[in-house]
């Protein structure tokens, strides 16, 4: 059962989505997440900027190791993978978890070979059921998980969408990207109270 105690600390939790599994990020897992960010896209949309600017060497273990310590401050981190083999397919993670009563932040990135399977949005969905369950019931009781991606990220806007997380407005000049140019983003926005999107 996951829960967040009053220091945050969050119980790591596995997920099951179907063919998916949302299960804890471990140092296994360099390997494949280095991979991953051998990947443009998820360099530019979703790395941060301390992994931009590492080596190419070096940036699994700087992307991954606040991962492996997220659920003691308040974060789920989880490692997106087939359900059958194992295959790392990407991130889903819930960070600032009541940090604002009720609320959550929610972040995502697919691998070039998960993408066009809808792997993010149903992870996103997954998570987001999960957020919203009672504590009783193992879930983080939280109301509200919001997101955001720039106005260029079509990709990430059509996830968010698929996973009931509704438009809500443009927040200016908000990303940063790694070349330092600023772009416009997407707020989105998904309630407990929300229908579940069409699966």
């Amino acid at each position: 059962m996951a829960s967040v105690t009053r220091s945050s600390e969050i119980t790591p939790t596995t997920l099951e989505a179907g063919d998916l599994r949302l299960r804890p990020f471990t140092e296994a897992d360099e390997a494949a997440v280095r991979e991953a960010m051998a990947d443009p896209g998820i360099l530019a949309w979703a790395a941060g900027l301390a992994v931009n600017d590492a080596a190419p060497a070096d940036r699994g273990r700087i992307w991954l190791t606040p991962r492996l310590t997220g659920w003691s401050t308040g974060t789920a981190p989880f490692a997106i993978t087939d359900a059958a083999d194992g295959t790392l397919l990407g991130y889903l993670g819930l960070r600032d978890v009541h940090r604002v009563p009720d609320q959550a932040v929610a972040a995502y990135w697919t691998t070039p070979a998960a993408r066009g399977r809808r792997v993010a949005a149903r992870a996103l969905d997954a998570a987001a059921a999960w957020a919203f369950a009672p504590t009783a019931e193992g879930g983080l009781a939280v109301h509200r998980i919001s997101l955001d991606h720039s106005l260029v990220n079509a990709a990430s806007c059509r996830v968010a969408e698929r996973a009931g997380f509704r438009a809500e407005g443009v927040m200016r000049g908000s990303f940063v990207a790694p070349d330092g140019a600023r772009h416009d983003s997407h707020l989105h926005a998904r309630l407990a109270t929300d229908p579940a999107p069409a699966r």
